[in-house]
């Protein structure tokens, strides 16, 4: 049986699906304010299923990081596609960032020129006429006049060929025991660059699969692992499990989903009463990019 620190991991793959990403850099005169922008910014980005894009904070700044000196935080962003993104970037920075005291905003990816997407270009409108562009070592930035001084925004934004929707499942014994292994599991992910879990807290009650009985949904409850459902569906439970949760990120690349999913189930699996970790397999209709759980066991060392 496929074991990590003496828990099953079950021979499945997680899907994952393609998406574009941009890494977006905003600055305050305090980590406080910084934070405060890049809390509200991610809000309500969990799921593209019922968001207009998946966000969250990648990390925060130190002065000596970013381009103005100051402290910052480092937000990502993925989307469908490009145009989507950038739709949900400019309102997401309108409205949290350039609202959002004392901040300024820039580019964090070094993205192919030809997949940018405009953001200061768009938001500079909000200056109405008394905007002022600069053109610093090639890239050009906006300055619109605000109420405490001026908001700077870097005028395009650097987009990535992102991979979304890498998970894992963990069953506990209980529900405070499966938490506890979620929440450990979710500050090593945190801790690797490139990475964000999307989702509240970064975990997930609400675990779905994909369809439903009903014709507008596009994903349900998955039932498969409600431990109320046992015994009335085709329960994927083993005996002992009584709850389950689900971690879902998104990163830059394959390499840093397949290094997230690692991480997270090695840390999981160190914490008591876990009975078992999977993967949302959707019998390959979710996404080209399968992480099999069996390549990584055996590609580590515990």
């Amino acid at each position: 049986m496929l074991t990590v620190n003496s828990v099953p991991i079950e021979d499945t793959f997680a899907e994952a699906f393609p998406m574009t990403a941009a890494r977006v850099l905003v600055t305050a005169e305090s980590i406080g304010w910084a934070r405060i922008a890049g809390q509200t910014a991610t809000g309500y980005a969990a799921s593209v299923i019922g968001c207009d894009a998946e966000a969250g904070i990648e990390r925060e700044l130190s002065a000596d990081e970013t381009p103005d000196g100051r402290p910052g935080v480092s937000l990502l962003f993925f989307g469908f596609s490009r145009d989507g993104l950038q739709k949900a970037v400019v309102n997401r920075v309108a409205q949290c960032v350039l609202t959002c005291a004392t901040t300024a905003c820039f580019n964090g990816v070094a993205g192919d020129p030809g997949r940018s997407i405009k953001v200061g270009g768009m938001l500079r409108y909000f200056g109405d006429g008394w905007q002022i562009s600069k053109l610093l070592d090639g890239k050009r930035y906006w300055r619109m006049p605000t109420m405490d001084g001026e908001f700077l925004c870097e005028e395009t934004f650097g987009t990535v060929k992102g991979v979304g929707g890498g998970n894992f499942l963990i069953l506990g014994e209980t529900q405070a025991l499966a938490l506890t292994a979620a929440e450990t599991a979710v500050e090593a992910i945190r801790k690797l660059p490139g990475v964000i879990l999307p989702f509240p807290g970064g975990v997930v009650r609400s675990g779905s699969k994909v369809g439903s009985k009903y014709k507008a949904l596009k994903a349900s409850t998955n039932d498969a692992y409600c431990p109320t459902l046992r015994g009335v569906v085709n329960s994927a439970l083993p005996d002992g499990v009584n709850a389950v949760y689900e971690l879902v990120f998104d990163g830059l690349d394959l390499a840093t989903v397949e290094k997230a999913t690692w991480e997270g189930i090695l840390a999981a699996t160190r914490c008591p009463g876990i009975r078992g970790i999977t993967a949302g397999n959707y019998g390959g209709k979710l996404g080209p990019h399968h992480i099999h759980l069996r390549k990584l066991v055996e590609g580590s060392t515990t």
